[in-house]
């Protein structure tokens, strides 16, 4: 949530945005006491009730706190106003190192100078026992009064090195945050220690400041390569190159200076910020005649070490040429595993997917972004950068892919197939999409294979530069193909791997078990490779990779003779949906399908006081809670992975529960029928997707409602008279959400439904349609406006539309005592609006809050249900520790580096 010019917190008063990042966003703010200008940095109030993340944030406040020198950004106060936690710093003029050196090196004079400033207050800080870990340009600013060290948020507290234990002996010590294994930090400035995992202490950030001094003196980063992966092998090692090659008019001894800073070894390097300083003073009081270091002794104890070490490190390279001559196999190296954090204020919805795209190179990841109110764009970050960024012309884009050289990004988006230059510009349409698409890859041909699937043409061929798909292949009726989806060109651009599903595949972040095959681009002939799976990709290691049930396998795989060579071995777990993706230089991203119960979700009683009492207290992921007409029962969705959940039913009289789905796969959105006897639902898990009726005492299978061609539906609302039932589908040329109504015909043991009839016809996408009590008006949610809102017609019709939402509306509900409707903001608050209809006319009155207590967003829809009396919610909430509900924080991404040295290490390629 971002927060609006003129609010406050507390005595401040919001101006505007300064900037956001992984932890939250930082605001210019004015102290109306002092009348004074700061700057306020918050937690995003969905992150704030993690408790790693809160903690981390008030680690900052203290280490922040505790410093006080003219070189640090001066921490004002700290606060905490409607689950929002922040703090009030020294609003501070000026640019970031970084955007300075985006303009070339500093003179040396100004390196110097500013040098030994960030030295003075990492002194400071390693006195006070705090490293800062991620010390890099982004978070020094430079000021008209000099360099001031930022952001505090990846510090802790730490034991002193030994060289400043005399200095430190008072300091608070405190367990180490960092566990063996883990990486928190920015790659171009990571120490060794960092990179590897290991504990660190204040050398750590010697190391990054020599990074930084190298280049603010040469205008180029110390360690540099195409990946991640590379960059970490560099830090590892390889030394920078000289400085005086790239700057000749350094000083010999500054030159020497920031190689002990890199010293791999930490002892090695200066072991004080102290020492450092020092030698920065004095090579400024030198000149550029600066050829000897102040202090001999000391650095005759490295200069010694380094020969012993050379010499040791020449004896073991030898060997291991050697070694690795006469052996011919090369060490693998070591998983590394990096967490890209989302931006604060969206998610990457489990259920609909993140769809990642990694590009070729491994630098830069992208992925959409779903925002509260439902809609969603892309966002691309690179690895040594600090945030996602939205790409602007992305609005409501799928499955994005990236060109061979890196250089585009191309998706689907309203019926279109588009690309757009991944550093920014306007989108280009390639050509019209017509059915739905599932996938794309970008050969190094200039081709793209996309899945159209439009009912008999399973993947097409479309030039990359734009024109009319032509047919690669045909779903066949003789093998009851239903979809082509998941094409990948295989290297040389003759073949295409894809996947063929025989019962309907995954809709809205769902997937059943598919098979894998290739066709040929020149003469359409197919070979099926394997069974089992979807999503497969072949990887330059020589391995098929593939997913079966939120595990990622893989398999030796002939790329000549385009068949497997061995047994198919998990590799790993909980990944979910189609949310990975592994670039060619070996790095591996996904989102894990593992649900988060550290904070457990539970069903709850809520009043318009926000006072709160539990329902079902058994920890879950719920959604689409729906009351029986006696509000005896409730029928909720339960969530076990991303891909799996069921339907179960509640009797709130005996506090009982039991579920009435059971084939694995996603069943949605209960709703009961009028008489209470029965539940529509909708599922992707049956013999085919679509809509489904189930007796509520659990009697019975489950029964089809339409016959024909499986379709994704989800269900919305049942008249009241229990005649029609409404909802919603994607149109199959735009891919927009219709709303659709049907009348429900047989009898409880052998329903169906008749002909369906569109509700409206327009360009917008709207969803969650919602029957009056009297049946004579449909509330739904419509995006037209450019915003999800909610509006009120007429039914049947005809007649015309009021809208009642301003700032958002999604999932309404009608009260069945009184004239209100009630209906969800975008940052999940329940409204509620009284309305007239006096006249035949819908009348409604400004929306009122009904209560500040925040619904748990779950990427799904109605966590919460008015009870029949209309007095009071069940309502879906996380309690934080402190038992008062929030929200969930938003999901990370995994980053895992050296993936094809771990894949090969573990599932062996036959050699030839």
């Amino acid at each position: 949530m971002r927060l609006e010019a003129g609010s406050r917190l507390g005595p401040y008063e919001i101006i505007g945005l300064l900037g956001a990042g992984g932890m939250g966003a930082v605001y210019r703010a004015t102290d109306t006491r002092l009348d004074r200008a700061v700057a306020i940095k918050i937690l995003a109030s969905e992150l704030s009730d993690d408790p790693k993340l809160r903690q981390r944030f008030e680690r900052e406040a203290r280490a922040v706190s505790s410093l006080n020198h003219p070189h640090i950004c001066v921490l004002h106060d700290v606060g905490h106003q409607d689950g929002i936690d922040y703090l009030v710093m020294e609003l501070l003029d000026g640019e970031t190192l970084a955007a300075r050196l985006t303009r070339g090196a500093l003179p040396l004079d100004q390196v110097l100078r500013l040098g030994s400033e960030i030295g003075d207050a990492l002194d400071k800080a390693h006195r006070r026992g705090i490293v800062h870990r991620d010390l890099k340009p982004g978070n020094i600013m430079l000021t008209p009064t000099g360099a001031k060290l930022l952001d505090f948020g990846v510090a802790k507290a730490a034991p002193a090195s030994a060289s400043d234990a005399s200095l430190t002996a008072a300091a608070t010590r405190t367990t180490p945050v960092t566990q063996q294994g883990t990486i928190v930090g920015t790659v171009q400035y990571m120490s060794p220690e960092q990179v590897e995992g290991k504990d660190v202490d204040a050398r750590s950030d010697i190391f990054s400041f020599g990074a930084v001094l190298y280049e603010m003196v040469t205008g180029r980063r110390a360690f540099q390569g195409a990946s991640n992966l590379s960059v970490a092998s560099a830090v590892l090692e390889k030394d920078p190159g000289p400085i005086r090659a790239l700057k000749p008019s350094a000083p010999p001894a500054l030159d020497r200076a920031i190689r002990v800073c890199l010293a791999k070894d930490q002892e090695d390097r200066w072991q004080t910020a102290r020492d450092l300083t020092r030698e920065l003073n004095w090579i400024a009081g030198a000149g550029s005649q600066a050829d000897e270091p102040a202090s001999l002794g000391s650095h005759r104890k490295v200069r010694e070490r380094v020969a012993w070490l050379t010499a040791l490190a020449l004896t073991a390279a030898v060997a291991a040429f050697g070694w690795r001559r006469s052996t011919n196999i090369t060490p693998p190296r070591m998983p590394m595993q990096l967490s890209v954090e989302t931006t604060p204020g969206s998610i990457f919805d489990r259920f609909k997917g993140a769809q990642l795209a990694l590009s070729p190179d491994g630098i830069r990841i992208v992925a959409a972004e779903y925002e509260p109110a439902g809609s969603w764009h892309l966002a691309v970050r690179r690895f040594d950068h600090g945030q996602f960024v939205p790409i602007a012309g992305t609005d409501n884009a799928w499955w994005p892919f990236f060109s061979p050289d890196g250089e585009w990004i191309a998706f689907f988006a309203d019926g279109k197939l588009k690309k757009i230059p991944i550093l920014g510009g306007a989108p280009v349409t390639l050509c019209d999409v017509h059915g739905s698409p599932f996938g794309a890859s970008w050969g190094d041909d200039g081709t793209i294979v996309a899945a159209f699937n439009d009912g008999s043409t399973g993947l097409v061929r479309i030039p990359s530069g734009g024109g009319a798909p032509t047919p690669l292949t045909q779903l066949s009726t003789k093998d009851v193909e239903i979809r082509h989806a998941w094409p990948q060109v295989l290297p040389g651009s003759h073949e295409v791997l894809f996947t063929t599903y025989h019962t309907d595949p995954f809709l809205e972040g769902d997937i059943t078990d598919g098979d894998v095959g290739v066709v040929v681009q020149k003469t359409g002939e197919r070979k099926p490779v394997h069974h089992g799976g979807f999503l497969s990709r072949y990887l330059p290691s020589g391995h098929l990779v593939y997913l079966r049930e939120n595990t990622l396998w893989a398999v030796p795989f002939d790329l000549g003779r385009l068949a497997v060579t061995g047994n198919p071995q998990p590799v790993l777990e909980e990944v979910n949906g189609v949310d990975f993706d592994v670039s060619s230089t070996g790095t591996l991203a996904y989102v894990s399908s593992r649900m988060e119960l550290s904070d457990p979700y539970a069903i709850w009683w809520m009043d318009g006081a926000g006072q709160t009492t539990p329902l079902h207290a058994a920890p879950g992921l719920y959604e689409n809670l729906r009351f029986s007409p006696d509000g005896k029962r409730l029928a909720f969705e339960l969530a076990t992975s991303g891909s799996r959940s069921d339907i179960w039913v509640k009797d709130l009289e005996r506090d009982t529960t039991s579920r009435l789905t059971h084939p694995p796969g996603r069943n949605n959105t209960p709703l009961w029928t009028t008489d209470g006897e029965s539940i529509v639902f909708d599922s992707n898990s049956q013999p085919a997707s679509g809509l489904y009726w189930v007796r509520a005492d659990g009697a019975g299978e489950a029964q089809r409602l339409t016959d024909g061609k499986a379709v994704f539906q989800t269900a919305g609302s049942v008249s009241p008279d229990g005649k029609r039932l409404a909802f919603y589908q994607a149109d199959a040329d735009s891919g927009r959400y219709q709303i659709w109504t049907a009348p429900i015909e047989g009898d409880r043991d052998h329903p169906r439904l008749g002909k369906a009839e569109q509700f409206s016809r327009n360009s917008a996408s709207e969803h969650d349609p919602a029957f009056s009590p009297d049946g004579r008006w449909l509330a739904y949610s419509s995006n037209e406006s450019g915003t999800e809102e909610l509006y009120v017609r007429p039914f049947p019709g005809p007649g015309s539309k009021s809208q009642v939402s301003t700032g958002g509306g999604l999932n309404s509900i009608w009260s069945r005592t009184e004239r209100k409707l009630f209906f969800l903001t975008p940052d999940w608050r329940i409204m509620v609006v009284g309305y007239s209809t006096d006249g035949g006319l819908f009348v409604s009155a400004k929306p009122q809050v009904w209560s500040q207590k925040q619904l748990a967003f779950l990427g799904g829809c109605y966590p919460y249900d008015l009870a029949p009396d209309g007095k009071r919610f069940a309502v879906v909430l996380n309690p934080d520790v402190t038992g008062e509900p929030g929200r969930k924080p938003t999901d990370s991404i995994t980053i895992l580096l050296n993936f094809f040295d771990e894949l090969s290490s573990r599932v062996k390629v036959a050699k030839n």
